[in-house]
């Protein structure tokens, strides 16, 4: 079966029906397992001590936080030019799980950056880029609540959507395009990761757990918007009829 089939709403939420559930125990499954292997058996480190272990939050939710907005203009661009029927509810559902992800990841490099940098904020170019990506997520969703017309709102989002992606390359290679306070990357390198494998292994299984729970919620939110739409279009014929 072709991936596109899935564009039909029917065979989308029958494939859904499963896989949503699926995708929610795994995540429980590697909260779990990652959690207590976070705070309990990782080591501290040797610089910052416990205070570091926020990365095992900070770090996924960064991670996904970019990942869905990535997701999001793929889907805002599938919408735009071939009008598929499930693309502009994937990246409306997607919004919200995104926003939150990268709210936490402010939230949690201010509570990292105060012991580490003697701040809660600094206007630097990682922490600002950041900032702006949450502020287009929210832009997004103001687009779908304020325009009534679904089919206009979905082009203008769409649009927002697309035009905003230009922040990811910003925000991955802003700690190498200035001087911030940001250290480069020390998992994703041409190189292997710089990061002890004591350390990386509870980080891989909190990103795991962190990419399932996303997946559950963002497909409980298609099924959920889907659910909305049969709903209206239901009220439309009755009113018709």
């Amino acid at each position: 079966m072709k991936i596109a089939q899935f564009s039909n709403p029917a065979r989308f939420m029958a494939l859904s029906d499963w896989l949503m559930p699926t995708f929610a125990v795994c995540g429980a499954v590697l909260f779990a397992i990652g959690i207590p292997w976070a705070l309990f058996v990782s080591p501290a480190d040797w610089q910052q001590g416990d205070s570091a272990r926020i990365m095992y939050i900070h770090v996924p939710s960064a991670w996904w936080g970019m990942g869905l907005y990535a997701f999001m203009a793929v889907a805002s661009f599938v919408s735009f030019v071939w009008r598929h029927a499930l693309a502009d509810v994937a990246a409306r559902a997607a919004a919200p799980v995104g926003a939150a992800l990268t709210g936490l990841c402010l939230v949690t490099g201010a509570i990292w950056g105060y012991p580490t940098w003697g701040t809660w904020w600094a206007w630097d170019a990682r922490l600002t880029s950041v900032l702006v990506l949450f502020l287009i997520y929210l832009g997004y969703m103001a687009v779908w609540a304020a325009v009534e017309d679904q089919t206009r709102a979905a082009r203008l989002a769409a649009i927002l959507c697309m035009v905003g992606a230009i922040n990811l390359p910003i925000i991955r290679m802003s700690v190498y395009w200035w001087d911030t306070l940001h250290q480069p990357s020390s998992v994703i390198r041409a190189e292997g990761p710089a990061i002890h494998y004591t350390m990386l292994y509870p980080l891989l299984t909190m990103a795991l757990a962190f990419l399932f729970a996303a997946g559950a919620l963002v497909m409980s939110g298609m099924r959920a918007e889907i659910y909305r739409r049969r709903s209206v279009s239901a009220a439309l014929r009755q009113a018709a009829a």
